[in-house]
This record gives C-alpha cells, sequence and structure tokens, in this order.
C-alpha cells in the first residue's frame, strides 16, 4: 500500500471521528469523545504505518531529545529579564509619547502660523 493511500486512511478515520461526534448527537458526550479519541488513534497508527509518519516520530523524539539539553534559565533569571524587558517598553514608550508630542506640536506651529 502506498504512502498517499496509508495518508488518505488517516485522514478519513480522523474525518470519520469527527463526523461520529456530531451524527450521534443524542449520545452522551463521553461516548462521543471517544469516538474522536478512537478516530485521532486510529488515524495515528495509519499515518505513523506511512514513510513521513515515521520520520515525523523520529522528528519529534530528536526534538525531545534536544529539548532536555536545553539549558533553561532559573527563576530569578527569568524574572530578572522580564523586569529588563518591562522597564525597555515603558522608557519607549515615553520616549515614543514625547517625540510624538514634539512632531505634533511643530506639525500644529507650521500650520497655524501660514
Amino acid at each position: 500500500m502506498t504512502d498517499k493511500l496509508k495518508i488518505a486512511g488517516a485522514v478519513l478515520c480522523i474525518a470519520v471521528g469527527m463526523w461520529a461526534f456530531y451524527h450521534f448527537a443524542e449520545m452522551a458526550l463521553g461516548l462521543r469523545a471517544l469516538m474522536v479519541l478512537g478516530g485521532l488513534v486510529l488515524g495515528g497508527l495509519c499515518a505513523w504505518w506511512s514513510v513521513p509518519g515515521k520520520r515525523f516520530v523520529t522528528f519529534a523524539q530528536e526534538a525531545w531529545v534536544e529539548g532536555q539539553r536545553v539549558a533553561w534559565p532559573s527563576r530569578q533569571e527569568t524574572v530578572r529579564s522580564t523586569l529588563i524587558v518591562f522597564a525597555f517598553v515603558v522608557v519607549m514608550s515615553l520616549f515614543l509619547f514625547l517625540v510624538d508630542k514634539i512632531i505634533g506640536w511643530l506639525v500644529n506651529l507650521i500650520l497655524v502660523t501660514n
């Protein structure tokens, strides 16, 4: 079976799960949610058996390993960086406010005197 058919089957499984959720509106919400979940699981299995699906799983595993190697900042570093960004935003907003008022004053001065 080609990979395109496997991916199409995965999309079809997900679509059937979504269709079942809305078609069986009179059933309990938990059962309808299980229909969607079943469609997602079957779709995931169909996609996993394809070459692109296996490449995606390999990519996700490598990304997880890479995420564990990241040197995350401490709480103190995060708070310090946040305060620096906040202070910079306040200073820049005041600067832009002043520049806007000065340009507005100059334009008003030019238009009123002419």
